[in-house]
């Protein structure tokens, strides 16, 4: 489980009300991810991608070799006047293992590894 900056994911989203936080988790294949993060009531949009790694931009390819050191992750705008940081990491948790190393159940790779990626210093 690392806690890195997220700089990778092209900035697709970004903060589009006042007072929004951003926030970006990987916890395996992100489309299962993003589902349980879209059904949250606070978070108000979502980005998939690959963060944490070495390459501006990389391909499916390269992030699916290991080359490039990055995670599939999962960006998204939260209103933290509706949901709390907290709960967003409670359901992080929930939906994964994080003692499966650089995997999540089939999926196996360290693009599927556990991780936590933060926009601020906050």
């Amino acid at each position: 489980m690392s806690s890195t900056r997220d700089l990778s994911i092209p900035p697709v989203i970004k903060t589009s009300k006042p007072d929004t936080e951003l926030a970006t988790f990987a916890a395996g294949c992100f489309w299962s991810v993003e589902l349980v993060f879209q059904r949250k009531h606070g978070v108000l949009q979502t980005q998939v991608g690959y963060t944490g790694g070495s390459k501006a931009e990389p391909t499916y390819k390269e992030v699916c070799a290991g080359s490039t050191g990055h995670a599939e992750a999962v960006r998204l705008e939260y209103d933290p006047k509706k949901i709390s940081y907290n709960t967003l990491l409670t359901a992080f948790w929930n939906k994964h293992n994080p003692t499966q190393g650089n995997r999540q159940g089939n999926d196996l790779g360290s693009q599927y590894r556990s991780a936590i990626f933060y926009h601020s210093e906050d």
